[in-house]
């Protein structure tokens, strides 16, 4: 007689769904397709903590770039020692942007380490890009 383990197909993927909220964690993936491109570094990706992924263009941090930005998820990344992202920031740009508030997170997001913005502009509506944002960050964020 064999010993066989029976497991439902409910239990399986609860277990599937748990562990994956588990590994779950606001993390850049690069992408793939753009490896062996020149202009790699001007895309890549995040996985939010739901496991959706959202592409991002990655700009300096500078002034004018935060500055022009409208409608979008905006990333502020700093890179640990083996080059990985790490979200220090996360900020919502409206569609008519305080330059005021945006200068005053760029002094925030530089003073915490950051050197990097990755802009998320394919969401369509308000709405799309709230709930990016809240996917998207980790920790106390602020609308600019």
């Amino acid at each position: 007689m064999a010993n066989k383990r029976t497991i439902s197909w409910n239990a399986a993927m609860r277990d599937l769904r748990n562990d994956r909220m588990r590994r779950a964690g606001v993390r850049e993936e690069r992408l793939r397709a753009t490896a062996g491109l020149r202009s790699s570094s001007t895309l890549s990706s995040w996985r939010g903590r739901s496991g959706r992924r959202y592409i991002v263009g990655v700009h300096p941090l500078n002034e004018a770039e935060l500055l022009e930005v409208t409608d979008a998820v905006i990333l502020a990344v700093k890179r640990d020692r083996t080059g990985n992202g790490i979200v220090v920031d996360a900020a919502m740009a409206a569609s008519d942007p305080s330059e005021q508030t945006r200068m005053r997170w760029l002094a925030k997001v530089q003073g915490l380490g950051a050197t990097e913005l990755h802009i998320h502009r394919l969401a369509a509506t308000e709405d799309d890009r709230r709930a990016i944002f809240e996917d998207l960050r980790e920790n106390e964020t602020q609308d600019s």
